[in-house]
């Protein structure tokens, strides 16, 4: 109950403990200053009430004979809404859910399609080498050298657009904070995580091609188009 809104009693109370912050409503709703009252020492301000009851067995099998002890306490009070608290949860977060997971299937698709098309891109752009690659090594290169030169220069690109996507992606995140909760929108995290997988792929996408060209006999790859 908040003091000066709902209670009427301004008497002085004696401070018995302290909780965190509490949204009564939904996780967007921003925490006030609150008071939790007995209703014994403030009545006026109790229209009706409501009880949270703990059970170790199924909530939902119990609500029969909940509302047989409360009628017999007073048979004349009505009882309603009488439901499992995991529910009440649910329909509180139920559209946020629905939003975030919607976004978190588009994300995951969007993370897969930049996967393969990275792998893809870059694994033709090397393949399209081996003729390259094999008067490098006609000529004396070693494949230690020429591994290593592809893939800094696959990895250098590569770098520049995870560089640019993260810069993106913490500007376009800010438009997501309102859907967050207790989670920050430039979550370091997650920006690491996909910043190394798409990193991890295009290196394997560098390394396979690239090893398989250096495998091959030069005089076969100065004849490959």
């Amino acid at each position: 109950m908040v003091i000066g809104e709902s209670s009427k009693d301004t008497s002085w109370r004696t401070i018995v403990g302290i909780v965190g912050d509490i949204r009564h409503a939904s996780l967007s709703e921003t925490p006030v200053p609150t008071a939790f009252i007995s209703y014994r020492q403030d009545l006026e301000s109790w229209p009706r009430m409501g009880f949270a009851i703990k059970a170790k067995a199924d909530p939902a099998s119990l609500t029969s004979l909940l509302r047989k002890e409360l009628a017999a306490v007073d048979p004349t009070q009505p009882v309603y809404a009488v439901e499992p608290m995991d529910n009440l949860l649910r329909g509180a977060v139920a559209q946020r859910r629905f939003i975030m997971l919607l976004l978190g299937s588009l994300s995951a698709i969007a993370l897969v399609l930049a996967m393969v098309g990275i792998y893809g891109v870059i694994s033709f752009s090397v393949g399209e080498r081996t003729q390259e690659i094999g008067i490098r090594m006609a000529l004396g290169a070693r494949a230690a050298d020429v591994m290593r030169m592809v893939l800094g220069q696959g990895m250098r690109v590569v770098l520049v657009g995870i560089v640019i996507g993260v810069g993106a992606g913490l500007v376009l995140t800010r438009l997501l904070a309102s859907l967050l909760f207790e989670v920050s929108p430039t979550d370091l995290r997650t920006f690491s995580v996909v910043a190394l997988l798409l990193g991890a792929i295009a290196l394997l996408a560098c390394y396979i091609p690239a090893r398989r060209a250096t495998k091959v006999d030069p005089l076969v790859a100065l004849r490959y188009e």
